[in-house]
């Protein structure tokens, strides 16, 4: 009977035919932190265009991926989407709230222990990325890299430690642009357009 049953199950396995989201969480991600590291860098002003975005395509879009990640039983997936989703819209509510009179303005001590906890999360699924591709692996030490940056800057308000954060931000959100877009590519052609190195087992 239990054979029966396992034959049964093996018989009904539905093959999953879904979409990839992870290109969709990347470029959210990605796009997004470019933008912000430019204000950072001290390129312009932190204004409407960085806020929006962190709403709609850094926050909700990469809600979204990580919903899709969940329904395809990527628990890393789901994990790092969602959660860096709803770090964005965090960044946006600790900027917008204050001038709504919900809470007072967040003091550079909250900011240090906000980043070094984002710094270490991160960290930590830096170490899964090393069960997976090159090209993430780099985005999420780089990314590990910037929080604690971040964090030095409002720990001693050095103007030179932020603009350092900011050109090394737009290097972390541009390799996930890369490994989102060389996702993609090679989906399209078939092949390895863009390379995203070898994968550990």
């Amino acid at each position: 009977m239990k054979d029966l049953k396992t034959a049964t199950e093996s018989a009904f396995k539905i093959k999953d035919t879904t979409a990839n989201p992870a290109p969709l969480g990347l470029m959210g991600f990605g796009m997004t932190t470019v933008l912000l590291n430019l204000h950072n860098a001290g390129y312009f002003e932190l204004g409407g265009m960085i806020l929006a975005m962190g709403i709609f395509y850094g926050g909700i879009a990469q809600i979204i991926a990580g919903i899709m990640e969940w329904k395809k039983n990527n628990t890393f997936g789901t994990t790092a989407f969602t959660s860096y989703g709803l770090f964005w819209l965090s960044l946006v509510a600790l900027i917008l709230m204050p001038g709504l009179g919900l809470g007072t303005a967040t003091s550079k001590t909250a900011l240090v222990a906000y980043f070094i906890m984002w710094g270490i999360f991160t960290g930590v699924l830096f170490i899964g990325t090393l069960r997976l591709n090159r090209a993430l692996q780099f985005v999420f030490l780089s990314l590990t890299v910037l929080f604690f940056l971040l964090a030095i800057r409002d720990a001693t308000g050095n103007a030179f430690i932020g603009t350092l954060a900011g050109y090394e931000g737009i290097i972390c959100g541009a390799s996930a642009i890369y490994a989102g877009l060389a996702q993609v590519l090679n989906e399209v052609y078939g092949k390895v357009v863009a390379p995203l190195g070898p994968v550990k087992r």
